[in-house]
């Protein structure tokens, strides 16, 4: 499995921008569909966004349609999370999850098999 680690939380008000990275371990990344969950104090985990192992395919929450972006870059095994506009209700810890078989436009967080630690991003009004 690849290893994950999640960087660029923190804190930020209203309006502002945070980019989140992923950086994976190994040699086989481009081997494996990326994507980006939330979870926030008491709620369910929420899809956030994915793309495929080439970047040409993503897919977003309707809830960070045309705010946020993913993208990918394979020669530095990184994901990255660009999020603007950001909202109180973005608060949550997100995570960077992978996986080798997954096809972009599965959202369920059973079909990612390996996943990071975690970051949090914290939006104040």
């Amino acid at each position: 499995q690849v290893q994950l680690v999640e960087s660029g939380g923190g804190l930020v008000q209203t309006g502002g921008s945070l980019r989140l990275s992923c950086a994976a371990s190994g040699r086989t990344f481009i081997r494996y569909a990326m994507g980006w969950f939330r979870q926030a104090p008491g709620k369910e985990w929420e899809f956030v966004a994915a793309i495929s192992r080439s970047g040409g395919t993503t897919d977003y929450a309707d809830s960070v349609e045309g705010r946020f972006t993913v993208s990918r870059d394979n020669a530095k095994n990184r994901v990255y999370l660009q999020m603007n506009s950001l909202k109180t209700e973005d608060t949550a810890v997100y995570y960077c999850a992978a996986d080798l078989w997954l096809r972009v436009g599965v959202r369920s967080p059973a079909d990612f098999g390996s996943w990071g630690q975690g970051t949090q991003v914290t939006v104040s009004s």
